[in-house]
């Protein structure tokens, strides 16, 4: 409790034990101890006895006077340190040498972290010496730990790691979230709500102004996302960057080349539309892309693989595809169309990549524009055409039926290329979103074979749940119960995980009363056939590892920001 008394010259408990313990007289050693150790005032020794007589102990009086000396001190500190004498942090340095001995001592502490924490480097040795202390290094500022952290990339995996899996493990449970409708779902929280969450604000304040910490984490972020495959990697990248940008932080904005492309992807993904201001502007940050600067590209396609920023891309291609088809123009003929489509192939390439280290815009399949957006517009004119059939007056009405086929080159394009594979399944979403029972029966079974299975994804999944939640007339037919379940979902799907969209289903479905005793027994009938599937697989002895472990991490050079001299 007293170490470090010793070294300044000031007497501790030891020694006032010893004094006692050799005395003749003790209470003259006391009397001395106290004039030797007490407040040199010479003004306080006569008003010290009043104290007594008010029945005040003297540790009461000494104690409230060291505190109220501490605060003043403390204040002093961070006085010194704010302002612009040129001297000040010499004599912040010689206060730390005269009271780091003390640090151990909780009175003392709170002084000497105050003074370590308004150094902007602090002696390597003293950052040795809290390092090394378990106790001292809990308690330090993070400004403190931020230096020790530059140096110590294992230390500093150590504090991230657990950040890193908590925000997987939000993300997840935001996707399996019972708390589902088309109103509330995964990409409902703006970008600004979503930067709030503890994890980006304990990352950004671990970072603070520091370039080299946050060249870790990124590295950190893309060893992951090479590992594990996670795309929300991807999002916390990005988020932790507009993060930064919010506090105004331009010692890391500044120097990291992707910051105005996603500023500007960004403003897009709040808007969820990619007008044609903002597409010029984004074009503008793609094609500045200099020879020798192409690693660039490796940090600009994980922004674009966030969900959130795909999400966006994909609803405003369905968007731009139904205005080309009121204009009677080709897919090929809108250069905003063609942006999108090249920034959705950067960001569907993004672990190709970062995995090859070839650091090249991946080419879009030309036939990509050509045969299969045709195909899919064709789609969207089979169903126009049959609904205006539905609204004509029964003279002139023909004996149109609604097509059940697709044309062979959608269904291929699903199965082979993912760009166009992500297309298709936001426009599967945009039918159910509309509630088009006869477009829906007509896509869902498609799905079964699509690129990489992306149809059976979580994200894909939970916004499909979602909008199924609409169409509660439709389950109400075993026609349409049978198009979801038997023609997709049963199709492919592991039994955990059908479990839970059904159950989402059925729960957020308001169904009619005259139809609910038909959909219970339908449900019925589909909890037996679940029953019935085989059952999944043994797990192998030794699974897999999922430990997220960050040390020792071995980096890709994709490092896109320079770091920090030391």
């Amino acid at each position: 409790m007293f170490a470090g008394l010793p070294e300044l010259g000031i007497s501790n408990g030891e020694d006032l034990k010893e004094t006692l313990t050799n005395c003749t007289e003790p209470l003259k050693a006391i009397d001395q101890f106290q004039t030797e150790n007490g407040i040199l005032l010479p003004t306080l020794q006569s008003a010290l006895p009043f104290l007594d007589l008010h029945g005040t102990p003297r540790l009461e009086f000494h104690q409230s006077v060291f505190d109220e000396l501490r605060d003043k001190l403390m204040e002093r500190v961070a006085t010194i340190a704010e302002g612009k004498d040129e001297e000040r942090y010499g004599k912040l340095e010689e206060l730390l040498e005269k009271s780091f001995p003390l640090v151990k001592m909780p009175s003392i502490q709170p002084v000497v972290m105050q003074v370590l924490k308004h150094l902007p480097k602090v002696p390597e040795k003293k950052l040795k010496l809290v390092m090394a202390d378990k106790e001292l290094y809990k308690v330090c500022a993070v400004e403190v730990k931020r230096q020790i952290w530059q140096d110590n990339q294992a230390l500093f995996g150590d504090e991230v790691s657990p950040l890193l899996k908590q925000y997987i493990v939000e993300k997840e449970a935001a996707l399996f979230s019972s708390d589902l409708s088309i109103l509330h779902n995964f990409f409902s929280p703006s970008p600004k709500a979503r930067r709030q969450g503890e994890v980006v604000l304990k990352l950004t304040q671990m970072i603070g102004k520091n370039v080299k910490l946050y060249d870790m984490v990124l590295q950190f972020l893309r060893t992951l996302f090479l590992r594990t495959r996670n795309v929300h990697y991807c999002t916390l990248r990005a988020e932790l960057l507009m993060s930064l940008h919010d506090l105004d932080i331009s010692e890391i904005c500044s120097v990291d080349p992707c910051h105005k492309f996603t500023w500007c992807l960004d403003a897009c993904i709040r808007e969820k539309f990619v007008d044609a201001k903002r597409a010029r502007e984004l074009q503008g940050f793609l094609d500045g892309v200099k020879k020798g600067q192409e690693q660039v590209l490796g940090d600009l396609s994980m922004i674009l693989c966030d969900p959130f920023a795909c999400n966006t891309l994909v609803l405003s291609t369905v968007r731009n595809l139904q205005e080309l088809l009121s204009q009677d123009a080709l897919p090929r003929d809108s250069p905003d169309l063609m942006l999108l489509l090249r920034m959705l192939s950067l960001g569907q390439g993004a672990w190709d990549m970062i995995d090859s280290q070839v650091f090249k815009e991946p080419r879009l399949e030309l036939e990509v524009v050509t045969r299969f957006l045709p195909a899919m517009l064709s789609v969207v004119v089979d169903d126009y055409t049959f609904t205006v059939e539905q609204k004509l007056p029964s003279e002139e009405k023909t004996s149109l039926t609604y097509p059940t086929a697709l044309p062979d080159a959608f269904n291929k394009y699903l199965q082979e290329n993912r760009v166009a594979c992500e297309i298709g399944l936001y426009y599967t979403l945009h039918i159910a979103k509309q509630r088009n029972k006869n477009a829906l029966q007509r896509l869902l079974p498609a799905l079964v074979e699509t690129h990489n299975e992306m149809a059976f994804g979580d994200i894909f999944l939970h916004l499909l749940t979602g909008h199924l939640t609409l169409l509660s007339d439709e389950f109400g037919t075993e026609e349409f119960c049978s198009a979801v379940f038997d023609g997709f979902l049963l199709a492919s799907f592991s039994r955990s995980v059908l479990s839970w969209v059904v159950q989402e289903i059925t729960a957020n479905v308001a169904f009619e009363t005259d139809s609910s005793e038909q959909v219970k027994e339908l449900y019925t009938q589909l909890t037996e056939k679940l029953e019935a599937q085989k059952k999944s697989p043994a797990q192998p002895d030794e699974a897999p590892s999922l430990d997220l472990g960050l040390h020792p991490v071995t980096v890709p050079t994709t490092a896109s920001t320079p770091t920090t001299p030391l």
